[in-house]
């Protein structure tokens, strides 16, 4: 039996505005192909939060899910 490998996602919320969604932003570090510097990407993803109990500059999980709306397709783990 195959396990399903799932990408989990560390972040913190920077928005908490629309009702049981939030925006997460998450940091990755990656490394440039021809000079090697290492340098900080970040991307932001709308996440679905029940129970609106996240606030802004908590830290988060989130996993990815069946699509919820045209952008939300991660929950809060």
């Amino acid at each position: 039996m195959k396990e399903k490998i799932v990408s989990r996602k560390k972040g913190i919320v920077v928005s908490d505005k629309m009702d049981k969604t939030v925006v997460v932003a998450v940091d990755i570090l990656k490394t440039h192909s021809k000079y090697k510097k290492k340098y900080r990407s970040t991307k932001k993803y709308k996440v679905h939060d029940k129970e609106n109990k996240y606030k802004i500059g908590d830290a988060v999980e989130i996993v990815p899910c069946r699509p919820l709306s045209k952008d939300k397709s991660y929950i809060v783990a």
